[in-house]
């Protein structure tokens, strides 16, 4: 199904060529006076310099040109030159009833296909998920989801933080506390307990710890950096509890992003990629771009045309130990063999974008993945408080995650008691997915590179610009469409006969365009804006046209058509933001 502004072009184009002129400057754009017109083209006013006749003698003959053409109610011009437009109610209704009965609504999947690999997790085990993980978590979801929707194969990617000196720390403070267990005893030769010497909760407590501990204990941090060292090489011992440490944190890190509706094709971490490094670095040598420096082994990436100094990228440090580029190069490796991707993003804290310059730099000199290959990267912004700064509990401290959204939950949950409309069997997953609407539309709705105020309030709100406001129109749409004694499947779309069922329709035209600039863009925030306007004309039809006291059935069967078009846009829409409407709220 073609995209209705390239429809409109064409049509406008063809009359350009009628009337003597060049097609290209028949291009439509939405209008940016709705109070004038609904949509417009200016082609007239540059192609005016080119003819040299008059801007308004082209839009003139343009215009003659367009006289019998059905798809539009009124061609009009205004001075100095430009071409506005109104759909004809019959044109309108026609696009969006086949939009009714087209697959994705007429959107048009990917002409070529890619496999996409989206890193969108990054959490280290061992410590709790905190909002700091939110951004990454929310906006690659949403992400994930939109390549998806265009037909691509889709890999998400949790990229676990599991290897190096935090898990070393870890093995010499349990060392410390219990050096009776048999992981530490060189000459055990049995089975390994299947039970964790710790529960999650003490986990989490154990990392900080030991972390404090060795900036003051130089005798322990000197164990846990051999307790890296061993644990790298294999020692038996501490690969088991290395196994321990990894199944009670993803247990763990399972059950949290479930409660965000977050989900991983792969929990691949650091440590697969290890296997990597050294055919990485066997490739980097082989053409000759790793030079050394005070011992340790980088490659230059400056390049003549750089504004900005680009340090060079270290793959080894003067003790050969590797860093996160020497990771994140093998990783690419790693899903160059895997995968064979087209495109690679990652999302992570917008202050790690020259840390992706670099590593993006050395892959493709290195050539680790084809020229044609994608690697990009979304720099997010940080979510603050109210106060402008980084988001704290009360305390000060970082907020964990679970705490986040049980505290929205909660917030919610008295919300809707106030309003008494849910059972109290319906009301804690009402309130659960009303919550995630609020956390994901709060985020989301903000362009993902700049920051944003965290406001409960105003997120929770059932009014203005939020998540609460658009299940709201999607619920209310849904006791509409209950009350109706036909076949919803069964009704068919007529020609709008009021503004607001017009404008209903003009918003739902517009779908494909939202769709695919927030596919190209990867911008997740351009469906909230557009589904934002969608409830805002639903809310608006319904007010003001009577549905199902309507007394002509036909009418109130295209209505009903056009409410049940809107439920489903908006479904698909906010499934696509990663939650989804309750039944009553």
């Amino acid at each position: 199904m073609n995209v209705l502004i390239d429809l409109i072009s064409r049509e406008v184009s063809g009359a350009f060529s009628k009337a003597g002129f060049d097609p290209a400057y028949g291009k439509a754009t939405l209008s940016n006076r709705p109070d004038l017109c609904e949509y417009q083209c200016n082609g007239a006013l540059p192609a005016a310099k080119v003819y040299h006749k008059a801007p308004i003698q082209i839009a003139t003959a343009v215009k003659e040109q367009l006289a019998d053409c059905e798809m539009f109610e009124s061609v009009e011009t205004v001075n100095p030159g430009f071409l506005n437009f109104k759909l004809s109610a019959e044109f309108l209704a026609g696009y969006v009833a086949e939009m009714n009965l087209a697959e994705h609504f007429g959107v048009q999947p990917e002409q070529n296909p890619r496999t996409i690999v989206v890193d969108y997790g990054g959490p280290n085990v061992a410590k709790p998920l905190h909002v700091g993980h939110l951004r990454s978590a929310i906006i690659g979801e949403s992400i994930k989801r939109i390549y998806r929707f265009f037909g691509n194969h889709v890999i998400g990617d949790i990229h676990l933080g599991d290897w190096g000196l935090q898990m070393g720390l870890i093995i010499a403070q349990v060392q410390s506390q219990h050096p009776e267990l048999c992981y530490f005893d060189p000459d055990y030769t049995g089975e390994y307990p299947e039970e964790a010497p710790f529960t999650i909760s003490e986990l989490e407590k154990i990392y900080p710890e030991a972390s404090a501990r060795s900036k003051v204990d130089a005798d322990f941090a000197e164990k846990a950096h051999n307790a890296t060292y061993l644990l790298q090489q294999g020692e038996r011992g501490y690969r088991a509890m290395w196994k321990q440490i990894m199944r009670v944190s993803v247990e763990d890190l399972r059950k949290n992003y479930e409660n965000l509706n977050v989900s991983f094709d792969v929990w691949l971490g650091e440590s697969d990629a290890q296997a990597y490094i050294p055919t990485m670095l066997k490739i980097v040598e082989s053409k000759h771009l790793a030079v050394e420096s005070d011992g340790a082994l980088v490659v230059p990436v400056q390049e003549p045309t750089d504004t900005k100094e680009i340090p060079p990228c270290i793959l080894l440090k003067s003790d050969g130990a590797t860093l996160y580029a020497t990771t994140d190069l093998a990783t690419i490796v790693q899903r160059e063999q895997d995968f064979h991707p087209g495109k690679i993003l990652y999302l992570t804290d917008k202050r790690q974008s020259l840390h992706f310059e670099q590593v993006f730099r050395v892959a493709r000199k290195a050539e680790l993945v084809p020229p044609e290959t994608e690697l990009s990267h979304i720099g997010f912004g940080t979510m603050n408080g109210k106060d402008g700064k980084p988001f704290k509990t009360r305390e000060g401290g970082v907020m964990r995650l679970e705490v986040l959204i049980r505290e929205i939950t909660d917030y919610v949950t008295e919300k809707i008691k106030e309003n008494q409309t849910v059972s109290d069997e319906e009301l804690p997953e009402t309130a659960k997915k009303i919550a995630m609407a609020a956390l994901k539309y709060g985020d989301l709705s903000n362009l993902a590179t700049k920051d944003y105020v965290f406001d409960l309030d105003r997120f929770s709100s059932f009014e203005g610009n939020t998540g609460p406001y658009i299940l709201y129109t999607v619920v209310r749409i849904k006791s509409i469409l209950a009350k109706y004694d036909g076949v919803v499947a069964d009704c068919k779309l007529l020609p709008p006969e009021s503004r607001q069922q017009k404008d209903l329709m003009l918003v739902l035209s517009r779908l494909s365009d939202s769709l695919i600039s927030s596919y190209k863009n990867s911008a997740p925030n351009e469906i909230c804006a557009y589904i934002y306007e969608l409830a805002g004309a639903a809310n608006k039809f319904y007010h003001d046209v009577k549905i199902i006291s309507e007394p002509d059935e036909a009418k109130k069967a295209s209505y009903v058509a056009l409410m049940d078009l809107t439920r489903r846009v908006l479904e698909t829409c906010i499934d696509l933001l990663g939650f989804s409407a309750p039944e009553r709220m």
